[in-house]
């Protein structure tokens, strides 16, 4: 069976922050993600999943506590949490620039790679601490925002007693991801004291890595990568999102492609008997031990990537400019 891990990066926008927006209106907007009277973040997925059968796994930010107290928090987690999905731990460090009270004094980074080892213990152990505080299950996995880890993050992570990473995204190695690591690794391996599980995709061409990502990806291309995983009897493929994702980039509007894609894996995933629904606590470590045997990736086609571009252009003319009511 292949684990199908749909993993929703959960936080407030720093950016709106900056704009002056109150916190209500930014957890309205970033993880509710409501916009003309309805609400299309993560309650909405929670609800496409159950539908489907489905476990989300949301990695949600806590770094806004130093600025706002935990309190928010609260409900977010109970949401997730009641429904019977994993709320793991992300981080966004970019939040210590406003921090009333920083664990790490005056030092700043926009990504926990920026920091030291010990630094990183300290505020990834925070993090842990505040999430479990407001209510969440023992964290057990991490996702690092922006991608932005190194090789220390995952010592500190051991250091902390977190098992699992999904911070490789090959995508983004050599930028902001610091991990070392091949950047055609496919399937769980274990790395400085934690089972490392890297964000799944295609080769959309030749030699291009694109990320299973719900705003990267077609439906066609989804399907196509998931369909492979599960014929070569991948462990794990998995899939990310945003909680504001099904919106337009100014969260202004719902970006209906968006949300068919996703309702469209959740749909194709019942439809595979080789693919089960999974959470992170679903896992067993002893996948990153398994006999290696060789991996592929989906390899290019011309017609898919073609249409895909298509689709994109239409739907940046649709749904990302002002003018045109959604």
């Amino acid at each position: 069976m292949t684990a199908l891990l749909i993993t929703v990066d959960t936080e407030l926008s720093s950016a709106l922050y900056q704009r002056g927006m109150p916190l209500a209106d930014n957890v309205s907007r970033s993880i509710w993600a409501e916009a003309q009277g309805q609400a299309h973040g993560i309650g909405w997925q929670m609800d496409m999943l159950d539908r489907h059968g489905l476990k989300g796994v949301f990695f949600l930010d806590p770094m806004p506590t130093l600025v706002h107290g935990p309190d928010f928090l609260i409900p977010i987690v109970e949401a997730i949490e009641s429904r019977g999905h994993e709320v793991q731990m992300h981080i966004h460090t970019e939040w210590l620039a406003w921090a009333k009270e920083s664990p790490v004094g005056d030092r700043q980074g926009r990504n926990i790679g920026d920091f030291s080892l010990d630094d990183q213990i300290v505020l990834l152990s925070l993090a842990k601490a505040l999430l479990e505080q407001a209510g969440a299950s023992p964290i057990t996995a991490f996702r690092a925002g922006n991608f932005g880890a190194n090789d220390d993050t995952l010592r500190a992570l051991a250091a902390i007693g977190v098992a699992w990473d999904s911070s490789v995204n090959p995508a983004y190695l050599g930028r902001e991801c610091g991990i070392t690591v091949d950047p055609a690794q496919i399937s769980a391996l274990r790395m400085q004291g934690v089972v490392e599980l890297p964000v799944s995709g295609i080769h959309d061409r030749p030699g291009s890595f694109r990320p299973a990502q719900i705003c990267a990806m077609s439906a066609a291309e989804m399907r196509a990568g998931l369909r492979h995983a599960a014929r070569e009897g991948h462990d794990a493929f998995t899939v990310v999102t945003h909680s504001f994702e099904m919106l337009s980039r100014d969260r202004e509007r719902p970006n209906a492609m968006v949300k068919a894609r996703f309702a469209a894996l959740c749909q194709e995933a019942v439809r595979l008997p080789q693919v089960r629904g999974a959470g992170f606590r679903d896992l067993s470590p002893a996948i990153a031990d398994a006999s290696p045997t060789p991996l592929t990736r989906v390899p290019p086609s011309q017609v898919r990537t073609g249409l895909r571009l298509a689709q994109q252009a239409w739907a940046t003319w649709r749904y990302e400019h002002r003018l045109v009511p959604a």
